[in-house]
């Protein structure tokens, strides 16, 4: 039973936070083989530099402000605010404060893990 509970919850003490860049860490909530959750944590001034991958992409954005760019276009983003990222689009982030990113892929980044 410990195990199936493991696999369907995520204790928030347990969360394990990945340097991806400078200012820019990521940790995988949870996940499955077709859909998996990621928090970004980002400082001031962090980048989530342009980049595309063939995942769809959706992203709440929990804490903070961003400048978000998807296929050229960029939006100003605030707590609340969302977007979803089609298949193989460049797009990136740019921190205007500390921020929190939460995104959801499908299927998951199997690179993540």
């Amino acid at each position: 039973m410990a195990t199936e509970i493991g696999k369907a919850f995520n204790i928030a003490g347990d969360t394990v936070w990945t340097e991806v860049a400078p200012g820019n860490r990521r940790a995988v909530l949870t996940q499955r083989p077709e859909l998996m959750l990621v928090a970004f944590s980002f400082d001031k001034d962090a980048v989530g530099a342009l980049h595309s991958h063939p995942h769809t992409q959706v992203s709440y954005v929990a804490e903070g402000s961003f400048d978000v760019t998807i296929d050229g276009v960029t939006a100003r983003l605030s707590p609340g605010a969302s977007y979803i990222v089609a298949p193989n689009l460049v797009h990136g982030v740019v921190a205007l404060e500390k921020g929190l990113l939460i995104d959801t892929f499908t299927p998951r980044r199997a690179e993540f893990i």
